[in-house]
């Protein structure tokens, strides 16, 4: 089955604490708050790849204008396998996944799909072709980064502000539909700034 980004917030998968001995918990993102985020980059699976690196998420994190009131609670950023057609998780410990990539980036996507995010692949001039009632998206490598970024990560960001807005910080309130919201009106916002960290020459995206 072709890979079908889906965003939501399931159980994670590689998120197991590894106990020092009998006693007591190794210390990591997972069960220790962080003074700063920790980004990490593991293992992306077979036949996936990471497309964003570090530094894409330092550069990224730099434009965003409230990253310091965004950032509080949040214990890592990391890019990872996640579960099958998940392209991003939020979990309740403070720690945001992004999943890695199939190999190639062209995929076949859902109709619902394509339409549901129209106005955002169009921005980004990802090529769609129609094949029966799903689209082959042509995905270039900087328009799959920057999708990864602009929604994937600030549709996660959404989730982890909601929980963050809460009394007891630990549920996700308000759901899917707020989490999308945050992303798009988040994507306007820094929009134009993502192009000058990200694309200086006008190489990769249209000129909206």
């Amino acid at each position: 089955m072709p890979f079908r980004p889906q965003k939501s917030t399931p159980k994670v998968k590689n998120g197991r604490v590894q106990k020092k001995n009998r006693w007591a918990e190794t210390p990591n993102y997972w069960n220790t708050p962080q003074d700063m985020p920790a980004i990490d980059r593991r293992r992306p699976g077979r036949d996936r790849v990471h497309l964003l690196k570090k530094r894409d998420i330092i550069n990224f994190i730099g434009i965003l204008p409230d990253w310091p009131e965004l950032s509080k609670g949040l214990n890592a950023i990391v890019m990872e396998e996640c579960e099958e057609n998940v392209a991003g998780q939020c979990s309740s410990l403070g720690v945001v996944l992004i999943s890695s990539w199939r190999r190639e980036t062209w995929e076949y996507l859902t109709g619902r799909f394509v339409r549901e995010h129209m106005p955002i692949l169009q921005k980004l001039g990802v090529v769609c072709e129609v094949d029966k009632d799903d689209y082959l998206v042509k995905w270039t490598e900087p328009q799959a980064k920057a999708f990864q970024l602009l929604h994937i990560l600030l549709h996660e960001f959404g989730h982890h502000h909601d929980r963050m807005s809460t009394r007891s910080k630990n549920s996700i309130a308000r759901g899917e539909g707020y989490a999308e919201e945050y992303a798009i009106k988040y994507m306007d916002l820094i929009w134009e700034r993502y192009k000058k960290v990200f694309d200086p020459h006008g190489e990769h995206f249209p000129n909206t």
